[in-house]
């Protein structure tokens, strides 16, 4: 039940939980002595309790309170009433009572009377639109009569209110609101059916309760939300809040509180100004609020104006800085708490304000309290500045400047001045070889004179601490001022010099007239002006601040100013570029330099873990590259644990490729400087993701810089060959056994090319390891090292010579490797051991795993055996890598029959050793073994009838080089004049692959020749296997001699009575037409294969045996359905393609129903193209008087086009055809 205390100190007559035994004693007999009081003022005026004048018991307010003492309110009502003593009184109405409690604010006892009057039916008007009426309850500021102060009787709690019910008041404080009270039986929980008479309810009566209870409940929320508002408030200390105001640059984050209000005022102005759709979308945005209340944005204060309003009235106000003065003295804490007003030392007259005036001196207080707390914290700070600087002082020796004595009156007045204003001059004293030596102030009156005098006592301390030159005690510096020789009074020079117009009230002023005259002031003045200069500098050019902000960072005694400054350089640039990127971090490293490791990790770092997750890439970016940047000049605890979780997460968790690729570079950087061997498997799972990220740049950056840096530590660590190649090994051999139904080939390229990059640490390593490494000395000429001894590496990280440390010590290295290898071998050599018994057998293991006609696969191993060789050598190659693979080929006649050498022929083994090793080195004898190798593989595979798949791998891969053009080709010619007719159709199958980027004078000279032979040979399978390759002529030549000779030898082919029954001839050519004759020559196409193929399909209408013209019939709608997407003239159409797709359909009509069907399509399609091209040919003739009106209709065309205004988008629609 909420209720209104009638006192402000009032209690009710029911138990009141906050108050202790001694307080509800003293309440009751306080409410005895009233009632007494009432007594004997009933008495005494003729008011006898038992009389007619009296409220009898038949009275219904008093039958409805027997059990309770008569109110104080309700004596003193009859004793107004009364008029005088000895009167008889007349009966009080029950309305004159409810207004009298009404008026004198006895709400609770209004209240019970308002229920026992409805509870008998009787209910009161004026009580019920009292009570009915919310603004009755709203916050009042105004305090009753009888509750002025603690001795008056009025002020004590009524009695009675509670009664037997235990009802109880709860105390406001000088508000005047009802709140809530946990009481037993209220009016909040009455049943008024349990407690009436008759039990019948009016429905008003049960609306007015709701609507009470309605209002009790929205009082409560207020009342919540006034907590919540001022915890609100004070969610951000003080003093953070001064770090904000005085950095506008730094944005203050947003309250809660804050974005509701400005929610709700814009959504008001997109209402307001037509922007609905906007305001729908803004609510919906945010739907936890609603825009209907402003009491739902949860501020206990007025709603402000709009926002246009508040647009239109802040040019009105004007924030004028502190007055920022220095003083010389110390003040004491207790002095400064003594300058916050306390409300409860207030006047009396300010206690009890008046209701009219409580909210604006309530207002005026706060704003008092506001301006003294902004001017102690200022206070606090100049005497924490000025403290230092005092310590500073003391520490260094000064001289001051003697001028004059004649002045010491006006130092005499200024001390004065000074020390009315609190202010004390400190006594510096110097001790030089101990001897102390006091330093005297001394002024010249023309100083004096030229000070205002509201500025002076600030003025003098400054120069007594700032103004004081250094120099050695014994030596003074005199400083003399030309006196006027006039006889003006002081004050007349003062009050003259006035009228200069000289502002030092302002913090600029401030800053301005007072002169740095050490280092520590200026780094003080500038760690105070830089904040308000930086928001003011063009974006384009803030970078010109940044050695001044680094300076400032760097020797600034405080802390919080350092901290400041270096936010201020990382968020100097919205979007730093490469080059605003690449000043800010060297100005780090240079900070990094100057100040040690303790200080970057404390200052530098924070500013970095702040934009880690920044929404600009360019800031996080400037993030990436710090962590980098600064690794070198942090202590080593901090580079292997946060500086390496940050990067980890902005790897995992960053969307930006130029992010991700700047972590991938810092990580390197990182990886050259930790040595936590506890970290290495967290670097190891690092590179694995690096390396599988989807981003080329990122992988491209692993391998030029995290890759070999991580390398190196492996390699400290003793774990390059034992752990991370292994690893990688065993990542490859696991893809390749779960691959048998589809190889995961980006994986395999992954891991691949991780290996491929390791190659110059392993070899490092293995000369690093060397039993000669202790003999490498640096002594006389040093030999020279071959350009072409090492391949081309990706980065100078991967340069073998930057590993080793320099290239001269690398060439004493080789000479001794290649020495060792050839004279004295491997013995006791283990890392050189450990590559050519343990790498090099796993590695030719999991060549022979491999698809052989996966493109990819193969070419990647061949390049990784390439640079492996390349890498370790030839002698290497010749005595380690070529007796392995040989061992495992076993290249001999004896084996023809033999499965187990046909099977290793058959696999990737043969083109990874032809493509990868023996085209490392290019001397002819290294020749002369490729194509050696070649022919060899080429007879072997043909005599004893195995696939192919190899020696073409071989082909194509060596192909794509031309360099290889002409051995290709050596290794063909063996083939064409070979005995075995096998041997020369496997030769006549691989020129089709020898041939795509050869160029047409090989061709003309070597190829058609050899085909030409071929062709001509006696056993009919050997000429038709030339007929692809003939095809691949036809298909990438343009010179028409030899397109001709082509053609010639393709029609005898076709034409030679001795090749109708060679149904193996007519199946390769028609697979040949279908394969080239879409990219053939037009005339070609047009005059050879189209009429051919019509004849092919007449012939097979002819065949008997089915399963041969069914065979002929697939491969001829094959060659079809590849022709029919090419253009063809309307009399090849009806002559050639539509007879030859209807003698195909005839076949298929008995032999395959399923292609009949869609062969009638596109017969259908044909047909249509036909007579559309017919239907069109009539327009095109037309007559003279057409062409005339034609070009009429163009010209008027024209114009109006001309006239048009349309968009272009418009004008491109009067194009289209209609459909």
């Amino acid at each position: 039940m909420a209720a209104m205390a009638p006192g402000g100190s009032g209690s009710g007559g029911g138990v009141n939980p906050f108050l202790s035994d001694s307080d509800e004693d003293d309440d009751e007999v306080a409410a005895t002595e009233e009632r007494r009081a009432i007594l004997r003022l009933g008495a005494g005026s003729g008011l006898d309790p038992g009389s007619a004048g009296s409220l009898s018991p038949q009275d219904p307010v008093a039958s409805g309170s027997t059990a309770r003492p008569g109110l104080p309110g309700e004596a003193s009502a009859a004793a107004v009433a009364l008029g005088g003593a000895g009167e008889t009184p007349a009966r009080l109405s029950i309305d004159a009572i409810a207004a009298q409690l009404l008026r004198d604010q006895y709400l609770l006892t209004a209240l019970e009377l308002h229920t026992e009057l409805l509870e008998s039916g009787r209910e009161l008007p004026r009580l019920r639109d009292y009570f009915s009426n919310p603004g009755n309850f709203e916050r009042q500021s105004g305090t009753p009569p009888g509750m002025g102060a603690p001795g008056v009787p009025g002020a004590a709690g009524v009695g009675g209110v509670g009664g037997a019910g235990g009802r109880e008041p709860s105390t406001t404080s000088g508000g005047g609101q009802l709140n809530r009270a946990g009481s037993i039986s209220t009016l909040d929980s009455l049943d008024f059916a349990r407690y009436s008479d008759d039990g019948n309810r009016e429905t008003d009566e049960k609306v007015a309760v709701l609507e009470f209870e309605l209002r009790k409940a929205k009082e409560t929320i207020q009342a919540l939300r006034a907590n919540l508002t001022k915890a609100a408030e004070h969610e951000v200390p003080l003093q953070e809040r001064k770090n904000y105001k005085s950095s506008p640059e730094i944005q203050e984050p947003i309250k809660p509180l804050e974005k509701r209000a400005l929610n709700f005022l814009v959504n008001e102005f997109l209402l307001k100004n037509n922007y609905k759709l906007t305001s729908i979308t803004f609510s919906d945005e945010n739907d936890d609020q609603d825009f209907e209340l402003w009491d739902d944005v949860g501020l206990n204060i007025p709603k402000p104006p709009d926002l246009l309003q508040l647009y239109r009235d802040f040019g009105n106000h004007q924030v004028t800085g502190k007055d920022l003065v220095d003083v010389a003295s110390g003040v004491e804490e207790d002095e400064l708490e003594a300058l916050t007003p306390i409300i409860g030392s207030l006047p009396p007259t300010l206690e009890t304000p008046q209701p009219a005036e409580n909210s604006i001196l309530v207002q005026k207080l706060e704003d008092k309290i506001s301006l003294l707390n902004s001017e102690k914290w200022s206070l606090m700070e100049q005497i924490r500045r000025l403290k230092s600087e005092m310590d500073f002082l003391k520490n260094e020796h000064f001289a001051i400047p003697e001028v004059c004595d004649s002045v010491q009156p006006s130092l005499d007045q200024l001390s004065h001045k000074d020390s009315e204003d609190g202010g004390q001059h400190p006594v510096v004293n110097s001790s030089d070889k101990g001897k102390n030596t006091d330093i005297h102030l001394s002024i010249p009156d023309e100083v004096d004179s030229t000070i205002p005098k509201e500025n002076s006592p600030n003025l003098f301390p400054r120069r007594e601490r700032e103004g004081l030159p250094p120099s050695s005690p014994s030596s003074k510096t005199t400083v003399h001022f030309d006196k006027p020789n006039r006889k003006l009074s002081p004050a007349f020079h003062q009050a003259l010099l006035s009228f200069c117009r000289m502002s030092a009230d302002s913090r600029l002023g401030y800053e301005v007239s007072r002169i740095a005259d050490s280092e520590k002031s200026v780094m003080l003045m500038l760690g105070r002006c830089l904040p308000h200069i930086v928001p003011n500098v063009l974006l384009a050019k803030r970078e010109e601040l940044i050695p001044l902000i680094l300076c400032t960072a760097c020797l600034h005694p405080e802390p919080k100013e350092r901290d400041q400054l270096l936010h201020i350089l990382f968020n100097l640039i919205k979007r730093p570029d490469d080059e605003q990127r690449q000043m800010i971090l060297t100005g780090c490293v240079a900070f990094a330099r100057h100040v040690g490791p303790t200080r970057v990790e404390a200052e530098l770092l924070p500013q970095c873990w702040e934009q880690i997750n920044h929404k600009y890439p360019e800031r996080r970016l400037l993030v990436a590259e710090s962590c980098g940047a600064l690794a070198p000049y942090l202590p080593k605890e901090i580079r292997s644990s946060l500086v390496l979780s940050m990067l980890q997460q902005m790897l995992m968790e960053d969307k930006a490729d130029l992010v991700r690729e700047a972590v991938i570079k810092s990580l390197g950087i990182i990886m050259g400087y930790i040595d936590d061997p506890d970290k290495y498997q967290q670097g190891f799972e690092l590179l694995l993701s690096a390396l599988g990220d989807p981003s080329e740049r990122v992988v491209s950056a692993t391998h030029q810089v995290f890759l070999p840096a991580y390398a190196a530590w492996t390699t400290e660590l003793g774990n390059l060959q034992s752990h991370l190649i292994l690893t990688l090994l065993n990542k490859i051999e696991k893809l390749l056994r779960e691959g048998e139904h589809g190889l995961d080939e980006h994986k395999l390229h992954m891991y691949l090319s991780a290996l491929q990059s390791l190659i110059p640490s392993l070899f490092a390593l293995v000369l690093q390891n060397a039993p000669f490494s202790s003999k490498a000395k640096l002594h006389g000429e040093v030999p020279q090292i071959e350009v072409t001894r090492f391949p081309r590496p990706m980065s100078p990280l991967q340069d073998v010579s930057t590993i080793i440390g320099s290239r001269e010590q690398l060439a004493v290295l080789l000479q001794l490797y290649d020495y060792q290898l050839e004279q004295e071998g491997t013995t006791g050599w283990e890392s050189l051991l450990w590559v050519v018994n343990q790498l090099l057998p796993q590695l030719i293991e999991i060549v022979g795993k491999i698809n052989v006609t996966s493109t990819a696969c193969v070419h990647e191993f061949s390049r990784f055996f390439w640079r492996l060789c390349r890498t370790f050598g030839k002698i290497f190659t010749n005595t380690k890598v070529k007796p392995q693979f040989q061992e495992i080929l076993r290249l001999s006649e004896e084996n023809i029959d033999s499965s187990a050498g046909n099977g290793v022929l058959t696999k990737a083994t043969v083109p990874i050793y032809a493509t990868g090793v023996l085209t490392c080195y290019i001397q002819e004898e290294d020749r002369k073994l490729l194509v050696g190798f070649l022919e060899d593989v080429m007879t072997l595979l043909s005599l004893s009838h195995a696939p192919l798949d190899s020696l073409k791998a071989s082909f194509v891969e060596l192909g794509a080089n031309p360099a290889y053009h002409e051995l290709l080709l050596t290794v063909l010619w063996y083939g064409v004049v070979h005995t075995s007719a096998l041997v020369r159709c496997t030769a006549a199958r691989m020129f089709e692959l020898t041939l795509r980027g050869m160029s047409e004078a090989l061709v003309d000279k070597r190829v058609a020749p050899a085909l030409v032979t071929l062709s001509s040979d006696p056993e009919f399978s050997v000429r038709i296997a030339t007929i692809p390759a003939f095809g691949t002529i036809m298909e990438t030549v343009i010179q028409r001699e030899l397109l001709e000779r082509v053609k010639m030898q393709l029609a005898s082919f076709l034409e030679d009575p001795q090749y109708q029954d060679q149904h193996s001839l007519h199946t390769e050519i028609i697979k040949t037409f279908g394969r080239v004759g879409p990219n053939a020559e037009p005339r070609f196409r047009d005059e050879f294969v189209i009429p051919h193929l019509h004849k092919l399909a007449l012939v097979n209408n002819l065949q008997i045996v089915d399963s041969k013209r069914l065979d002929i019939a697939t491969h001829l709608f094959e060659a079809y359905s590849a022709l029919s997407c090419c253009f063809i003239s309307e009399d090849l159409m009806v002559n050639h393609f539509l007879p030859g797709l209807r003698c195909l359909r005839t076949d298929m009509e008995h032999l395959s129903p399923e292609h009949e069907v869609i062969l009638s399509s596109m017969i259908k399609e044909c047909e249509q193209k036909v007579e559309n091209k017919t239907v069109q040919e009539p327009q095109g003739s037309m007559s003279i008087a057409a062409s005339l009106v034609s070009e009429d209709t163009k010209t008027k065309f024209l114009n109006k086009m001309g006239q048009l205004t349309t968009s272009g988008a418009m004008l491109a629609n009067v194009f289209q055809r209609k459909k």
